[in-house]
Order: C-alpha cells, then structure tokens, then sequence
C-alpha cells in the first residue's frame, strides 16, 4: 500500500462502529437470503437434499456459537461494567437537568412575567390609540 492510499483512507470519515456491526448484521441477513434460495433450489435431488442437511447442521452449529458468544461477551464484566457506566452516566445526565431546570426556572418566570408586563402595556397603549381615533372619527370636523 502507498503512502498516498494510505492518507486517502485516513482522510475519509471512518463509519461508527455501530454502522461497522449494522453493515455485518446485514450481510448475514444477505448470506441467509442467498442460502435459504440454494437451498430451495437444491432440495430438488436427494443428492443435493443429503448435502444441504449436513450445510443446515453445520449452519445452526455456527448460529449456536456465534449467539453464545455474543451472550458470553454481554455477560463479560467488560460488557456489565460498560452498563453501568452508561446507567451511571444517563443518571448525571437526568440529574444535571434537574438543577439546571431548578436553577433557571425563577429567570424563566421573571422574564415571562416581564413579557407579560410589556404586552399589556402595550394593548393598554393600542387601546388607547383606538380611543383617540375613535373620538377623533366622531366629532365633526374643523373648519379652518
């Protein structure tokens, strides 16, 4: 590999590792599809159907390890502790908005009783200006 396709890779956005097993969860979804047409497709000979049970029990072997160490590696005390972390975490979180919200509702309720405050003095101005149009549209006018 060249130095240049090296930087190339380096300068392209890396997937998160999320995707990374997204993208592997898919392509078992794909390589399921494409076994399960083989094995519609084959089962049609006794040669073949012989073949595809032992390909189907070496399969469910695989599915089997493969579910056992994902259970193994949840279990893991890696796994727990990153549980609780991410538990401990979501509790800070919670508990930091708690007392923000503590702290800047009494802002809050002043700056809407402010507002509060300005609006009605400004109705009570546009009523009054409504007042003194009024008057003024009823009496007659002045001759000059």
């Amino acid at each position: 590999m060249t130095n240049e396709s090296t930087n190339q890779q380096t300068d392209q956005p890396q997937p998160a590792p999320s995707d990374a097993w997204r993208d592997v969860g898919k392509q078992f979804e794909a390589l399921g599809a494409s076994l399960a047409t083989a094995f519609r497709t084959g089962w049609e000979s006794e040669e073949n159907r012989k073949r595809l049970q032992g390909m189907q029990a070496g399969l469910e072997a695989m599915v089997n390890e493969v579910g056992k160490a994902i259970r193994e590696t949840s279990d893991s005390p890696e796994a727990q502790r990153a549980r609780a972390e991410a538990h401990k975490a979501a509790e800070s979180i919670h508990t930091a908005g708690q007392q923000t919200w503590q702290e800047a509702r009494p802002h809050l309720v002043s700056a809407l009783r402010q507002v509060s405050a300005e609006l009605q003095k400004a109705i009570s101005q546009l009523e009054e200006r409504d007042k003194e149009g009024a008057q003024d549209a009823s009496s007659p006018p002045k001759a000059e």
